[in-house]
């Protein structure tokens, strides 16, 4: 494309997101379904490079919202991919499908749903996305959300009714035991082959962690990476209330411990899952888990006391306010303004 042609300009301003730029040279004729040398629609590299007031300006001056870039690639997977909820936002409501597909059979919630992007997912589904529309290999988007670890995803595709459930339990319990780091790493490999160095990095999201596996050349840069997020405890035990299943107390508080982490999705819906049964046997199981020597564990048991929503528990709870791990003191006094304030004892 030459830079004398006008179409140039506009994709040069696209990707320096000059929104300026773009009106002066919509304004002067340049086709706002302009495409480059390679097929690339400016909408597309406007989705992609996160530029929603571009993506906006272009929509306006009559760029087709599914059109698909260089035939195989469409602007909402693109900026599904990129998690750019503000542009999935302003395509969608410009009119573009939520379940189109783009090249091998790709949506973008497939591409949501498998990169753990939340707000995505909630977006395409509240604009009328498919929340059971399999993936190109068949799986269902509960399953693909349960592998990948992402109880946000989970969370919003069940709230949309989303089947498949007992599969998609079925990988979770699965991944419970497996460690995330070996087989994102495998998957790796499986690709770019053995023998590779590598370096991990771990980041907070999503109530969880998200595990990072980069491979490394011999100079030390990245060739390929991957990610995976680590919510699959939280995962088992959501899927579990959908189904009405009701997993041993011990085994709901083993999850809530493994991360060591009372703000880890993995103990929260722990403690929801059991502060909503209400029972007898889960009263005792809090109080003996409030008298335990390990602390994390003790405030667990505070935790679920305060959900239980049992004034007997008051008693418990006044006295581990007094303890000196300071964990222990903010869940004990969460659980007693919890039991204090009328209402459900959810989260």
């Amino acid at each position: 494309m030459s830079t004398n042609d006008p179409a140039a300009h506009l994709f040069t301003a696209v990707h320096e997101g000059d929104e300026d730029a773009v009106v002066r040279l919509l304004r002067s004729g340049v086709s706002p379904d302009a495409v480059d040398e390679d097929g690339q629609t400016a909408l597309y590299l406007a989705a992609v490079s996160d530029r929603p007031g571009v993506v906006r300006l272009l929509l306006v001056a009559g760029a087709a919202p599914d059109r698909l870039s260089q035939g195989t690639d469409a602007p909402l997977c693109g900026a599904a991919c990129g998690g750019h909820t503000e542009v999935v936002r302003a395509l969608l409501a410009a009119g573009a499908a939520p379940d189109t597909v783009e090249e091998f059979g790709f949506t973008a919630l497939t591409w949501a749903v498998r990169l753990g992007r939340v707000a995505v997912v909630r977006e395409l589904l509240a604009a009328g996305a498919d929340p059971d529309r399999p993936g190109p290999t068949g799986e269902p988007p509960l399953v693909a959300a349960a592998r990948r670890g992402s109880p946000g995803c989970v969370r919003v595709l069940l709230r949309h009714g989303a089947r498949a459930r007992s599969a998609a339990l079925a990988e979770a319990h699965r991944r419970l035991t497996a460690d995330v780091e070996t087989e994102v790493r495998a998957g790796l490999e499986e690709t770019w082959g053995p023998g590779h160095p590598s370096v991990t990095h771990r980041y907070p999201d999503d109530g969880g962690v998200t595990v990072e596996v980069q491979l490394l050349d011999p100079a030390g840069n990245p060739v390929a990476s991957d990610d995976q997020q680590t919510g699959h405890a939280a995962i088992a035990t959501l899927l579990e209330s959908a189904l009405g299943i009701t997993a041993p107390a011990a085994e709901l508080a083993a999850r809530a411990l493994r991360p060591a982490d009372p703000d880890n999705d993995d103990w929260t819906e722990a403690a929801t899952a059991l502060g909503l049964r209400g029972d007898e046997e889960t009263f005792r199981a809090a109080v003996e888990w409030c008298a335990a020597p390990d602390p994390l564990r003790q405030a667990f048991g505070a935790d679920v006391l305060g959900r239980l929503g049992n004034p007997h528990g008051l008693p418990v709870l006044r006295v581990l306010t007094g303890a000196t791990d300071p964990v222990i003191r903010d869940r004990a006094a969460g659980a007693l303004a919890r039991l204090d304030s009328p209402g459900p004892s959810g989260p």
